[in-house]
């Protein structure tokens, strides 16, 4: 999943963006309206969690700019503003949740997560693949009985890859969905992070369900084809 913090506390931002890729998100920031409306331009963002103070505009016309283009992400606001009428212009503005600083860290993600779920299809919170089973609150992946252990990244791929099982997926789709805007599109860091998770799903000599379609990207599938 993908997510852009427009956030210009800068040591907020960071802690903020550092706990959400600890939960294997990718994670865009942006500190100004500008670097926002130019994320978002390029960029299909699953979530933006949005500070309305900033330092070159408000973020709810920012908002309310988005939504008058169709961008149909859904918005987490992130403010100190508390009052009634402040939160009744962030919904009216497009806004589908409302959160206030101070904020407890595991209240965000939470927030975070429910907007997720109710994005994503399938909605369900346990992904199955052949044998192999991902906890998505949880955090936690099977296969059979075996306990898989994952990096945020490679939890993060093999949930992308599940929600798409069966379609063959290139490198800039994993790129756009997996990784930040920090993503070098000349490294390998892709390739390597999918011959990490080959292996680990395929430890005890079970079947591998995580091919290469040479030339055009990668796919989960309960047995290789000749492509």
């Amino acid at each position: 999943m993908r997510l852009l913090l427009v956030e210009d506390e800068a040591l907020l931002a960071r802690r903020l963006r550092k706990g959400l890729q600890e939960e294997a998100y990718a994670v865009d920031l942006a500190a100004t309206a500008a670097e926002a409306r130019n994320l978002v331009q390029g960029t299909s963002y699953d979530l933006i969690i949005l500070d309305l103070m900033l330092p070159d505009g408000s973020g709810l016309g920012l908002l309310s700019e988005w939504r008058q283009e169709g961008v149909t992400a859904p918005v987490l606001i992130l403010t100190a503003r508390d009052r009634l009428e402040d939160k009744l212009s962030g919904f009216e503005a497009g806004a589908d949740d409302y959160l206030t600083k101070p904020f407890a860290f595991e209240e965000l993600l939470a927030r975070a997560h429910s907007l997720l779920r109710r994005r994503q299809a399938p909605p369900a919170e346990i992904l199955t693949f052949v044998d192999v089973r991902l906890d998505r609150a949880r955090r936690e992946v099977h296969r059979g009985s075996r306990s898989l252990q994952l990096t945020p990244k490679e939890l993060a791929l093999l949930e992308y890859m599940m929600l798409h099982a069966g379609r063959v997926l290139d490198r800039l789709s994993l790129a756009e969905h997996v990784w930040d805007s920090g993503y070098d599109a000349r490294s390998n860091v892709i390739d390597v992070i999918v011959g990490r998770l080959r292996r680990k799903l395929a430890e005890d000599d079970e079947p591998q369900i995580l091919h290469t379609v040479k030339g055009v990207g990668y796919v989960l599938r309960a047995a290789p084809e000749i492509l």
